[in-house]
């Protein structure tokens, strides 16, 4: 029976069997994603409570296994990569990134070292040096993949305290050196702020800047903040810019930001992981004005350029700064061609050791779509989301509560005879009844203290239909919810 052996693989005869229907669900499953509720039917513990709670003593059949994925995981699901998926911000595992992630996966390969796989680095230089143009960034950023823009921002942060010529952090640790002072939106994303818990800054040591009307950092209370905590006694050293902040997608006047670092001597990372992807169309390269004057800049493909997570895309203007916080080399991963001119261990440039070849399937979706194909699609998107604003501007029942500059849109229903007191009650309850339909899934955020429902548009399969589909149950449990019983 399969799985009894003691020693050895699946016979490749085997894995070419069950290879095929797995591949053959995946297409089935990616042709027709309406057969599943988008957000999970489960209550807490019920996974766990359906499987063996010891594992097995002897190998079981691939039906059995593929069995229990469809019969106990399923359920389980919350669709990601269904064309309803609206919340948060809808991510896309494409069918040629699959296929780059079961190649990935067959190799196995750890592209920690240039020799431990040197295809995988150079790939990696290659993929990153072509998103780098299709985006607009400047020639002489390195390119290097993360997991995450959590990690990558950290990875930024922690080259910006490797800056700081007063005290040698990587060395002695933060204890003896200055206080130093972070600076980020209050709507910047909550990895700036756990980074400066990681890194020892505390969250003291993290000064988030108000915004302005638009929910963009506010440049003159930047300035005043950082002048305050030098004659307090700081030593500010870094800021984080977001292009596409996670509640509104709103977009930090980068420019004027940059001007402010390189008057005072600033580090200025940008977290671009949503919106810097929509420079890939020509009439967006806007959303990264400024970037060119960054110290290091994040994009992520597993956002907004339909690439199975993970994939964030790094970009580092001072990479000798970036190598100095984090290289660490034992004897056993010296080799003869680190020394060489032009390789590179990616090792050397954040905390990871083992490195998975991620940018096969970024390398794969590029090629597939192509610069010009990649463009339409988020070209789309923000037409759908600019459509889904117009429609939301036009009911009286419903207001938006930011701008929309790319495809998320933010709103809440405000429907007559509802006091304003009880609104946040009436567009929780209507978050819940939307979800629980299992036809779209929906987030919320908190803008200026109000509930806020938040429509994020980007999956690859996404159409008008979709769209429309949602709003329309929007305003049919809405109704349902407030007429008199």
């Amino acid at each position: 029976m399969a799985g009894e052996g003691l020693f050895g693989d699946m016979p490749a005869e085997e894995f070419e069997e069950y290879g095929r229907r797995v591949v053959a669900w995946a297409a089935d499953y990616l042709a027709h994603p309406e057969r599943y509720p988008v957000l999970a039917r489960t209550r807490p513990g019920a996974i766990k409570a359906a499987l063996p709670a010891e594992p097995p003593r002897r190998g079981e059949p691939m039906d059995r296994i593929l069995a229990d994925f469809e019969q106990v995981l399923l359920p389980g699901i919350t669709h990601w990569n269904h064309p309803a998926f609206f919340a948060y911000f809808a991510i896309t595992g494409s069918a040629p990134g699959i296929l780059g992630e079961l190649l990935a996966a067959a190799l196995n390969v750890n592209a920690m070292l240039w020799k431990t796989s040197p295809a995988a680095t150079e790939l990696e230089e290659v993929a990153l040096n072509w998103l780098r143009q299709m985006v607009g960034l400047p020639e002489g950023f390195m390119g290097i993949i993360m997991d995450t823009a959590s990690v990558a921002s950290l990875c930024a942060i922690a080259a910006a305290r490797e800056a700081v010529a007063e005290h040698r952090f990587r060395e002695e640790g933060m204890a003896g050196g200055p206080r130093l002072r972070l600076y980020t939106s209050e709507q910047a994303h909550s990895s700036i702020e756990k980074a400066g818990i990681v890194l020892g800054l505390g969250r003291s040591g993290v000064r988030k800047i108000p915004t302005d009307s638009a929910f963009r950092m506010d440049v003159a209370a930047l300035r005043r903040a950082v002048a305050e905590d030098r004659d307090a006694g700081w030593r500010p050293f870094c800021v984080a810019a977001t292009v596409g902040t996670t509640s509104t997608t709103s977009v930090d006047p980068v420019p004027a930001i940059a001007e402010v670092c390189r008057q005072e001597g600033l580090w200025l990372h940008v977290d671009g992981a949503y919106a810097g992807m929509a420079a890939i169309a020509p009439e967006f390269r806007w959303a990264l004005d400024g970037c060119d004057h960054a110290d290091s800049v994040v994009i992520n493909p597993h956002k907004w350029l339909f690439t199975p997570i993970d994939c964030s895309a790094f970009y580092c203007r001072r990479p000798e700064v970036l190598r100095a916080a984090f290289s660490l080399v034992p004897e056993y991963l010296r080799t003869a061609e680190a020394e060489a001119a032009g390789v590179r261990d990616f090792m050397d440039y954040g905390i990871q050791l083992g490195r998975r070849f991620r940018a096969l399937k970024l390398w794969m979706v590029i090629r597939y779509f192509g610069w010009e194909g990649l463009a339409a699609r988020i070209r789309e998107h923000v037409r759908l989301g600019q459509l889904l604003a117009s429609w939301i501007d036009g009911d009286p029942e419903f207001e938006r509560l930011a701008p929309t500059p790319f495809s998320t849109v933010c709103f809440r229903a405000r429907p007559r005879g509802v006091p304003p007191d009880r609104l946040d009650e009436v567009n929780a309850a209507l978050l819940d009844a939307v979800n629980a339909t299992g036809d779209a899934f929906l987030s919320h955020t908190r803008l200026r203290g109000a509930f806020t429902l938040r429509f994020a548009i980007g999956h690859i399969r996404t159409g008008e239909s979709h769209v429309r589909a949602a709003w329309n149950l929007l305003r049919r449990e809405l109704r349902r919810l407030t007429e008199p019983r």
